[in-house]
């Protein structure tokens, strides 16, 4: 079998595998949801409280009493609160029918058309609300006989079990998943060190140092992450809380706690806990403005903690970008429905770090991380292939808010020149935009050329620093960003078209001992051109000081000098900044010694 058409077989079985494998862990995910889910919140649980054992251990406590203290305490006081709601929301609900004839003359008060569908599904709510609102003794049952019927009392038997447990059944369900939570969570505690070497173990020894690195980052992560995340809900129902107070709402303790609580659902909790302390204000007040109020209490927070507060702390923690985080609240939550809601943002911080340290799944951190899908230098060079001016310029700007000029051409413009450069070679680029994206990289320096010297930048260099271009237009571009880098910090700087054959150059330029030469060349086929410019300026100016750019170049200086023999130039530079830093501090004797030179020019 020929070797390319058994590559791409070899190609369509490993995908055919990746797919495969891909749908068994979703089948897997699903299929096994009762087990997995309270695995997964007995992992965050044990996040939460590995601090506590951690701090309680420094004390003297063995890890076992640790463990069972800090589980009992966190037990106890989640008992506690859950009590004192549960007390709270049967007052509430006691004091519902009091508020009855307020929620029925706010209901008769709508103003909405009677026909239509928007008629048909006003009156709907109007005729529930009034069943609502009735008393149970004003309740009438439509076609109710005025004579009562005769009652047969049967006695139950021996069926007073079967009762009990139909009472009991509704409850019995999350209070076992409870108990596997805190089952699991006590044997993830107590073996925390043993799971930790067996999951070591099943990496392989080869692979500790970056097992090991994704274990500390994942805990530290997602332990940072629930830490902020709770402080964070706090603080928020205690400004609701603060809010609804001064509103004069009933409990705002209660609803505040409340809101606290629902906001550790993602998207959803925030809106269910604002949509019941609205209607409990409708149903209070008489009048709509605290209700209004208290919408705007909650629309007021939720903009200032989503929009301000969480990106300043959960960005920098968790590493995921917020699309990736709406995808993976939506894809957990189809899974395992409202565990999911609560799980998925811990859970995809774990498939983020996984990305990054294993290989085989990069691209979890590349479509889920937060870091930048594309350098700048790639973003410009794909913005100027696609003809879009304009968003190749945002790139620009945005990289000079915060950088130098100097470092916007030495890691954007130089890197696409040299993208460029690679694809024309290649034949991977039409003449249309080879020509719109070498203009406007033209356009760009020639603009930049108004920009004003940073103070204290400045060089003193006596004589000139004439720049040739060594072959075509992108050299020629190179050659005229460092002039106007150079003109920038007072030197007298001069760059030559490319199209200028290199004899008429070194006619007109005459230079002087006090003079420097500068080859540049933009990769990747950079060295030929450079070498034969070298060569023939070394062949006419002997004593002229005389060094190469080949910007961008990502080898080793020495060997890459090396390749200009017999005449290789002084110094070798890659960047702007390394030529700059070299004006300012000369270096005091050139990179290749004179015996060096000789050496290879006997080869």
């Amino acid at each position: 079998m020929p070797s390319g058409k058994q590559t791409r077989v070899e190609a369509h079985e490993s995908n055919t595998g990746r797919i495969m494998l891909a749908f068994g862990t979703l089948a897997i995910l699903y299929f096994a949801r009762e087990i997995l889910v309270p695995l997964a919140f007995a992992l965050i649980l044990a996040f939460l409280l590995t601090p506590a054992v951690t701090l309680l251990k420094r004390f003297g406590v063995p890890r076992v009493p640790s463990v069972i203290i800090t589980l009992f305490v966190t037990t106890a006081a989640v008992a506690l609160a859950g009590w004192i709601i549960a007390t709270q929301l049967i007052d509430v609900a006691n004091q519902l029918p009091g508020y009855s004839q307020n929620i029925r003359r706010k209901i008769d008060a709508l103003k909405v058309p009677e026909t239509g569908p928007f008629g048909r599904a006003a009156q709907s709510f109007k005729e529930i609300g009034r069943e609502l609102s009735q008393s149970p003794a004003d309740a009438k049952t439509p076609g109710a006989s005025e004579n009562p019927i005769a009652v047969q009392v049967v006695q139950p038997g021996n069926n007073e079990l079967t009762a009990i447990w139909n009472l009991a059944r509704p409850s019995l369900i999350p209070l076992a998943a409870t108990g596997m939570v805190l089952i699991f969570a006590v044997f993830i505690l107590i073996e925390k060190e043993d799971l930790r070497n067996r999951l070591l173990r099943l990496a392989g020894v080869s692979q500790l140092n970056i097992m090991t690195e994704a274990l500390d980052d994942a805990a530290q992560r997602v332990s940072r992450y629930l830490s902020l995340q709770i402080l964070v809900n706090a603080c928020f129902g205690l400004v609701i809380g603060i809010g609804l107070y001064f509103i004069g709402l009933p409990n705002p303790v209660l609803w505040g706690v409340v809101a606290g609580i629902l906001r550790l659902v993602p998207y959803v909790g925030t809106v269910g806990a604002g949509l019941v302390s609205i209607g409990l204000a409708a149903a209070v007040f008489d009048r709509w403005a605290p209700p209004l109020e208290v919408f705007g209490v909650f629309a007021a927070v939720e903009l200032v903690t989503a929009n301000l507060v969480e990106p300043l702390l959960y960005g920098v923690h968790t590493g995921i970008s917020s699309l990736a985080l709406l995808v993976a609240t939506v894809f957990w939550a189809a899974l395992w429905g409202p565990a999911g809601l609560i799980l998925s943002t811990p859970l995809t911080v774990c498939l983020v770090v996984l990305g990054r340290y294993i290989p085989q799944l990069s691209f979890l951190h590349i479509m889920l991380g937060d870091e930048q899908a594309l350098p700048p230098a790639a973003q410009l060079y794909q913005r100027l292939l696609a003809m879009d001016q304009e968003d190749a310029r945002v790139v620009v700007d945005a990289f000079l808010r915060d950088g130098t000029l100097t470092r916007l051409y030495d890691t954007v413009l130089m890197p696409a020149l040299t993208m460029a450069e690679q694809d024309r070679h290649r034949a991977g680029i039409d003449s249309s935009r080879e020509e719109f994206l070498f203009l406007n990289i033209n356009e760009m320096v020639a603009e930049f050329s108004e920009q004003q010297p940073v103070a204290g930048d400045e060089l003193r260099f006596n004589g000139r620093i004439l720049v040739l271009p060594a072959h075509d237009q992108a050299d020629e571009i190179a050659a005229a960003m460092l002039a106007q880098l150079l003109e920038q910090r007072g030197c007298i700087a001069l760059s030559f078209p490319g199209g200028t054959e290199l004899e008429e150059m070194l006619s007109a330029i005459e230079p002087g001992d006090s003079d420097l030469i500068c080859i540049s060349a933009v990769p990747p086929f950079a060295f030929a051109p450079a070498r034969a410019a070298c060569r023939r300026i070394r062949s006419r100016f002997p004593g002229v000081r005389l060094v190469a750019g080949i910007w961008g170049f990502g080898g080793d200086r020495k060997k890459a000098i090396a390749r200009f023999s017999p005449t290789p130039p002084d110094h070798l530079f890659t960047s702007f900044e390394q030529l700059i830093e070299h004006l300012r501090n000369p270096e005091p004797a050139p990179t290749v010694s004179p015996a060096l030179t000789q050496l290879m020019a006997g080869k």
